[in-house]
């Protein structure tokens, strides 16, 4: 939801009429008599803008206007780019004014071939291209890179950038013909749409992950070519010949995926269409991207004579949200005012009546967010209008586009100017199935305290609430906000179970976090659904407002300006921090978590998840269901517990990255304290590692899962190789080495797990299947520390940290501190055995000795 997709991961209004039958719009294309036609349709009388009979056509090189074109048989559309139609080929007529200048195309499915894992409305292709006359009488198209830049063309060095990113040519056409007056020039396209020209067809990744190779051009056509104003729209159907994929346990290369049609004609039908839009002659002043507020951003490298390096200069991408003229200083005065061109989102006529109020509501909620920024009705929802001559696909119109997938899911990615930022539009992705995510994650997180969800089918009022959030935080990626996971981290965890509290200010700042639901809340709080969902909250005001405030000051003046107004707020109210998107070491920014302590919250939600347990096989009931709602849920529950542990174990080794700049005081980089990652392992001990056997009701278990299925091994081995992972023991010995007795260290942290895991030494008890398995577990763990000649993969090079240096473990203290540690535990076990009474224990006990021994000295 994107729910990820990023980057970033890595990722989304121009209103732009369809036909000229509608003659009250500005933007109507001009055609002649009639709009062009597809290929193959019969051609009418209609004249174009050359008269008279057909002329002799000289035998090469390019004719005018007049003598290339039949008048009788020719059509024309004005717009962006003037396209004639004869003979069944398209013509582009690229005016002087036209060349050399920036032009975005965006290529999206229309229709797409059954069993793909991307359906009709998603973007499969953006590039910047320009017109350019060659030699030879040919027309250039070239592909924009937008790499490295010299803003000012009078200065030397903007040669020496030139010399130094010369631009691909990406397709080459004859000039065909002169215009009526030589002021542009003529081009045959139609084998250049109709073909698989990478710049206006589909990316390779999306071919290779279909599997397509070369186009079959016999059985591919240019459907439609219609001309606007400000757009040029290109639809086309195109044949890939395509691979099967591998049959099952086959191996070798092939696709990702496998579609019927690969499958039973070997060759793929779809439909594109490509949309070319002018990019703003006027550019976008940019906001130079600061990471202590979340958004996505592109960057350049700017030359300069004056400067004395190269500046990798960075910018936020958001939305032109200017103040009208007239308006300019009432905005100054800090009066609303309505913003000279709104962005509009448009929602799918497929999608489903009585979802569609939600999905507005979600989008309209951004109002109050602009408001910071001063302009009032700057975002606004509509339903699609039903104007057959208005293109659903085209980059015009941003929309959100319902989807036919059974994939849980939504994301909200934009397109954008890459020379400033400027978002142009956005087709959001909602695929049906997101419902069932939403379900299953509300029944999980709230169903101890919300009665709603106590069943396997939601009201309409209820899952309406959930599809609004949803809206709301989609939105928020295409107005250029990234994920901040690091908000949730702002709120106690006792304030989560304050009713009016939560209620009012909601359980974290931010709509952008990955905080899904209060899961804290307990029955006996009374907490309503206010205090259960996410909305828009202050952080996300405070981001639209940092991003989206207008002004007339210089790039660089607004920089500065833009850091004041940072150090100063979030002096005032840490709950505007921005932590981040989770990727790093820090604890505090987590998917998925709440509050100001992980344990402390998970405490709550393992309670909550006891009581939910317990009554499952009532809650999950339906008639004639065979377990398979039980098993789901059951599923879910045991997914959640996972992530509780997961939360609490981000502590452990965390380093806290808190960017800042040289106004602020203190340090940007922090050790997780010492005490909470001891409370990170006590809890581990506890909830983890001592058995739970809250997960083992039979009541659920002997209906939904063979006696093999042993889900509580597997989560309790999966805990410990990701406690005990290469990568963290590194981190903290390299924190140790810095930061000394301020931090956890690995001989503490070894210490204190084994009190955990191996509490029957010293008590002498008999040790449970799962404790045996954990145990064993462990020993494996510790022994796959130890690089020996005969696990010489033990000196790898590993990546530790968020993007931190390479180190080699073999050359670390790990094996050194693993050997000891096996030593000292082999004489535990030795002891151990020889005193328990149980027969299974002490088999399990003389096991594991003979594993250390063969590790400490192989043969």
């Amino acid at each position: 939801m994107n729910y990820l997709k990023p980057i970033v991961c890595a990722g989304l209004v121009l209103a732009v009429s369809g036909c000229a039958t509608v003659k009250k719009s500005k933007q109507a294309p001009t055609t002649t008599k009639a709009t062009l036609p597809p290929a193959g349709t019969p051609s009418a009388s209609a004249t174009g803008s050359s008269s008279g009979s057909t002329p002799s056509r000289p035998s090469s090189g390019p004719k005018s206007f007049r003598s290339f074109f039949d008048a009788a048989k020719l059509r024309t559309q004005k717009g962006l780019i003037t396209t004639h139609w004869q003979d069944d080929k398209y013509y582009f007529e690229i005016p002087d004014s036209l060349m050399n200048k920036d032009l975005l195309t965006v290529t999206r499915f229309v229709r797409m071939t059954a069993g793909a894992p991307v359906y009709g409305g998603e973007m499969t292709n953006q590039n910047v291209l320009r017109f350019e006359r060659g030699p030879e009488n040919k027309v250039f198209i070239r592909s924009v890179l937008n790499v490295v830049s010299s803003p000012d063309s009078t200065k030397p060095i903007y040669q020496a950038v030139r010399n130094s990113s010369l631009d691909p040519i990406a397709a080459a056409f004859d000039i065909k013909a002169f215009n009526g007056d030589t002021t542009g020039v003529v081009i045959d396209v139609t084998d250049f749409f109709k073909g698989d020209n990478q710049i206006v067809s589909l990316n390779p990744r999306s071919k290779r992950q279909l599997g397509l190779s070369s186009i079959a051009m016999d059985r591919s056509y240019v459907e439609t070519i219609r001309s606007f104003q400000n757009n040029t729209e290109v639809r086309t159907v195109k044949t890939f010949n395509a691979t099967p994929a591998s049959p099952m346990g086959a191996g070798g290369p092939g696709p990702s995926t496998s579609l019927p049609a690969a499958n039973t004609a070997g060759v793929v039908t779809i439909e594109i269409n490509t949309s070319i839009i002018r990019l703003p002659e006027l550019r976008h002043k940019r906001r130079f991207f600061d990471p202590r507020v979340g958004y996505f951003a592109d960057q350049i490298s700017e030359f300069t004579d004056t400067s004395q390096r190269a500046n990798r200069e960075t910018y936020i991408v958001r939305w032109r949200l200017e103040p009208k003229p007239e308006d300019v200083e009432k905005y100054k005065r800090g009066e609303l005012v309505e913003p000279r061109k709104p962005i509009v989102y448009y929602i799918d006529p497929a999608t489903p009546e009585k979802w569609k109020p939600y999905i507005i509501q979600g989008i309209n909620d951004w109002q109050v967010a602009f408001e910071k920024a001063g302009f009032k009705n700057a975002v606004i929802g509509k339903e699609w209008p039903g104007d057959s001559s208005m293109v659903l696909e085209s980059a015009s119109y941003s929309s959100v586009r319902y989807l036919a997938s059974d994939i849980p899911n939504a994301y909200g990615p934009n397109v954008h100017d890459p020379r400033t930022g400027e978002i142009l539009e956005s087709h959001i992705g909602w695929y049906h199935n997101v419902m069932k995510l939403l379900q299953n994650w509300y029944f999980v997180q709230t169903a101890a305290v919300d009665p709603g969800a106590r069943k396997m089918r939601f009201d309409d009022a209820l899952m309406g609430d959930l599809i609004r959030f949803v809206s709301s935080h989609e939105v928020g990626h295409t107005l250029g906000l990234r994920h901040n996971m690091g908000s949730s981290s702002k709120t106690p965890v006792e304030k989560l179970r304050d009713k009016e509290w939560v209620e009012k200010h909601g359980h974290t700042a931010s709509i952008m976090d990955y905080a899904r639901f209060n899961y804290v809340a307990q029955p006996e709080d009374g907490i309503g659904r206010n205090g259960l969902y996410p909305r828009i909250g202050e952080y996300d005001l405070w981001a639209i407002e940092w991003g989206y405030r207008w002004t007339d000051k210089s790039e660089e003046e607004d920089r500065k300006e833009g850091n004041r107004m940072i150090v100063d707020r979030l002096s005032k109210n840490p709950r505007l921090w921005f932590g981040g998107e989770g990727f790093g070491n820090d604890p505090r920014a987590q998917t998925e978590d709440l509050g100001d302590n992980a344990m402390k919250a998970s405490e709550y939600g393992v309670k909550n998840l006891k009581y939910i347990t317990k009554n499952l096989p009532e809650w999950t009931k339906e008639e004639g269901d065979r377990y398979q709602n039980l098993d789901e849920i059951f599923g879910q529950v045991i997914g959640q517990f996972n992530r509780y542990a997961n939360h609490v174990m981000r502590n452990i080794g965390g380093v806290q990255e808190t960017f800042k700049s040289v106004e602020e005081s203190g340090n940007v980089y922090e050790p997780t304290p010492k005490a909470v990652q001891k409370e990170a392992v006590s809890w581990l001990n506890r909830q983890v590692f001592a058995t739970p056997t809250w997960m083992l009701d039979r009541n659920i278990l002997d209906k939904i899962a063979d006696p093999t299925e042993n889900r509580v091994s597997t989560l309790q081995s999966g805990a410990l190789n990701n406690l005990l992972a290469s990568s963290r023991l590194t981190r903290m010995l390299e924190s140790s080495n810095r930061y000394g007795n301020r931090t956890y260290s690995v001989l503490e942290l070894l210490a204190d797990v084994k009190n955990g895991v191996w509490q029957e030494l010293r008590s002498g008890r008999a040790a449970d299947m799962y404790r045996r398995n954990l145990q064993k577990a462990y020993v494996d763990r510790m022994i796959a520390l130890m690089p020996t000649a005969a696990q010489p993969s033990m000196g790898i090079t590993i990546s530790i940290g968020g993007g931190g240096g390479l180190v080699n473990t073999k050359n670390t203290d790990l094996p050194s501190i693993a050997r000891g540690h096996l030593t000292e535990l082999k004489a535990e076990i030795d002891a151990a055995a020889r005193r328990t009474g149980d027969r299974m224990t002490k088999y399990h006990y003389q096991d594991l000795a003979q594993r250390i021994s063969l590790a400490l000295e192989p043969k």
